[in-house]
């Protein structure tokens, strides 16, 4: 398939590309190396970023605190209208930029098409958020009083994002910290840095065009040391909003916390769907199929567990072998795939070490997991299905790949829900059945400890308007969607005294 690279031209993706995008203009050191980005449909370079140094990160930070002065004071409806008019330039650049990210990071043009519009969507659900930063009136026990509390803008936000989602996560973070006041500056990956320059490209002429503040949305590339290692100890990014494996939510949590700030952690999912005996498989079928290779098994919320009835285990494993053998594996821009390819030869790595462990563990691979010739860059896989134990470690660990490790239960729900949760992870998790008190049960206190539990839809997919994250290993953070824009804020009580008197609470006494 000849791929047309006009959609780089339309983004102004040509050349090497500067390290820092202030919002009006790109700039930063050229004397650190560069990341290349190789694309993983095809193997071939579309572009080079200009690493920054320390010294870069320490003035983009200062412009940004300049930034933050001024855009704090600006009404939050008129943020709002600013972040419309961004929304109204992604919709503009939506099949070019998704283009980008299906090309640059390996998912279908589909899926690439559908994060753009996801960045539409947050748009969208910012701008209404904008007039309704509300705060609460509370009752004062003193006579004449009165007392609130209101939400304040924090300050410089930090956004660390994963490769898989290369521009909505930013989107996700930075338009609601937009419309609360804050600004941001976004990191990020070094795998996909391209997309992130992408969408400066877009909403440029929107921010000068509103006199937005040089500094109120930016972006830096570089590595650990110079940037993200920086970010994380400094005491003037109140807010750092990470998205990746866990061990790298680990390290955010750990030197963010010894300064006492605020960390927001979407991180790894190790996510099961159950079967249970009444389950409808023809609808269940595409969510599991899905949710398993959906972006080459490259989602937090990827389908990594299925826990099947006995019942049905042999009904369901063939149902499986039998889609699995009809994939389209190819170039995620033909949108007659199924499948494209893992990001990079150390992803294809990762899942060949897997599928090696989990046969000594004693799995059985009974579909797929094969490295696929006749493509140049090496990074297409065929998905597996391994026969598996949830007690088996290699089960117990997120694997960034398309494996999906099928084992059955036998007894009550209860039991299915047990082996849910049974992981250190708690992002998504689905339940497929028939029965009102099977998905109560699931979606009780003594149910999934998930942070996303669905009912007969499957892991993967979830809707903006929802907060989203996980428990334990997942970080406990929300982004996007329901209330999640006060974790962007400062909380603040607010007493006030109408009366000429000076009554003290709790009816204390003092007098002078």
């Amino acid at each position: 398939m000849t791929i047309s690279m006009d959609f780089l031209d339309q983004l102004g993706i040509r050349g090497d590309v500067d390290a820092i995008h202030t919002g009006n203009k790109a700039s930063g050191s050229r004397n650190k190396g560069a990341f290349e980005s190789y694309s993983p449909v095809d193997g071939k370079l579309i572009g080079k970023v200009f690493k920054a140094s320390k010294s870069d990160y320490d003035s983009l930070v200062k412009l940004s605190q300049s930034a933050f002065a001024e855009w704090r004071k600006v009404p939050a409806p008129k943020r709002g209208e600013v972040v419309r008019q961004i929304g109204m330039k992604l919709r503009e650049f939506k099949e070019p930029l998704g283009k980008l990210v299906s090309y640059e990071m390996g998912k279908s043009l589909q899926e690439g098409l559908g994060e753009v519009q996801e960045m539409i969507d947050i748009a969208d659900f910012a701008v209404g958020l904008a007039r309704q930063l509300y705060g609460l009136t509370m009752h004062s026990e003193r006579p004449s009083h009165r007392m609130y509390e209101q939400w304040h803008p924090l300050g410089v936000v930090g956004i660390i994002s994963a490769f898989n989602f290369p521009v909505a996560v930013w989107s996700w973070n930075s338009f609601i910290a937009m419309v609360c006041g804050d600004v941001s500056i976004w990191k990020p990956s070094e795998k996909t840095p391209l997309s992130a320059v992408a969408c400066f490209n877009i909403i440029k002429d929107v921010l000068i065009a509103n006199n937005v503040p040089e500094g109120t949305l930016a972006m830096i590339v570089g590595d650990v040391a110079e940037v993200g290692e920086p970010m994380l100890a400094d005491e003037r990014v109140p807010l750092v909003s990470a998205t990746g494996s866990c061990r790298m939510g680990k390290r955010v949590a750990e030197v963010v916390g010894k300064r006492l700030g605020r960390s927001l952690l979407e991180l790894g999912g190790n996510n099961a769907i159950i079967l249970t005996e009444n389950a409808n498989l023809q609808l269940a079928a595409p969510g599991i199929v899905f949710g398993a290779v959906g972006t080459c098994g490259q989602r937090c919320t990827t389908t990594r567990r299925l826990i099947v009835h006995e019942s049905m285990y042999d009904k369901v494993k063939e149902m499986l072998l039998k889609a699995y053998a009809g994939l389209r594996i190819g170039s995620p821009l033909d949108e007659k795939n199924h499948v494209g390819p893992l990001i990079d030869k150390g992803a294809v790595t990762m899942m060949q070490k897997a599928l090696t462990q989990a046969k000594a563990e004693g799995g059985k691979v009974i579909f797929g997991g094969e490295v696929l010739d006749g493509f140049e860059s090496g990074c297409y896989v065929k998905p597996a299905i391994v026969e598996a134990k949830n007690s088996m470690s290699v089960v117990q660990e997120e694997t960034f790949a398309p494996i999906l490790y099928l084992m059955k239960y036998s007894g009550s729900v209860d039991d299915a829900i047990h082996m849910q949760n049974d992981v250190k992870q708690g992002l998504s998790s689905a339940i497929f059945t028939d029965s009102l008190r099977q998905a109560e049960a699931f979606l009780s206190a003594a149910g999934s400890d998930c942070g996303i539990a669905n009912v007969n839809i499957g892991t993967s997919g979830a809707e903006i308007g929802g907060a989203f994250g996980g428990e334990k290993e997942t970080g406990g953070g929300r982004e996007s969607g329901s209330d999640s824009w006060k974790a962007y804020m400062r909380r603040q009580t607010n007493t006030i005294n109408y009366s000429t008197q000076l009554p003290l609470a709790q009816g204390i006494k003092f007098d002078i």
